[in-house]
């Protein structure tokens, strides 16, 4: 039997997706603990016993978004590994790292999520942390740091978390930082890849970066 998340992605215009696609945007805006199903059922134009006819309890609709963004986060580094495949290893950094900049920029509540579940406090275990290994490992062998899929060495996986939350934190602090900045959106976003590129190709590639400032 189809769970309600399989449901909702197999029929984008469902009431299922629009209140997945919702609460994803509340979510990521105001965290778990900051949201709640009314402001969700209130954006989407329904009531309350209508969002907990499709989803159930807010528990059960917050797990549903986690796993919406990591099966789109999975679906994101295979066409990512398909564009650099038997590219040269800072060919691969760059692609790679420019193609997750791009996605996650247009889905800035991906980074705002990881990085609330990093300063707040919860009872339970989020499913987001069980998924972690597994896209960390995906992401360092997409960019030619790790062969296999498995046994990914700890420095090689507080690389990709050193990069990743980089990414993060300059996505989700996009309005800060472009107002203290003063610079357009398309800029703030080509300066975010250049400064990563400066950052991190060295050490990861022992390529230089290109100086274009």
């Amino acid at each position: 039997m189809a769970t309600p998340l399989q449901k909702a992605r197999k029929d984008p215009d469902s009431m299922k997706a629009k209140i997945l696609v919702t609460a994803r945007q509340v979510f990521g805006e105001y965290g778990f603990h900051g949201a709640t199903t009314r402001m969700i059922a209130k954006k989407v134009g329904i009531d309350i016993s209508t969002l907990y006819y499709h989803w159930g309890e807010k528990g059960d609709l917050y797990e549903a978004v986690i796993l919406d963004i990591y099966e789109d986060l999975r679906q994101k580094l295979r066409r990512v590994e398909t564009a650099i495949h038997g590219l040269p290893r800072e060919q691969r950094f760059r692609v790679s790292v420019d193609m997750m900049i791009d996605y996650l920029f247009e889905r800035r509540e991906i980074s705002n999520l990881v990085l609330f579940r990093y300063f707040s406090k919860t009872r339970d275990e989020s499913i987001l942390d069980i998924h972690v290994p597994e896209v960390i490992s995906d992401i360092a062998r997409s960019m030619g740091l790790w062969r296999e899929k498995r046994n990914v060495p700890q420095a090689v996986s507080m690389k990709v978390l050193a990069l990743m939350n980089a990414i993060h934190n300059f996505v989700s602090g996009e309005e800060f930082f472009r107002s203290m900045l003063k610079m357009e959106r398309q800029d703030y976003i080509a300066m975010t890849k250049e400064t990563l590129h400066f950052i991190f190709l060295p050490p990861l590639t022992g390529a230089e970066p290109s100086d274009r400032s």
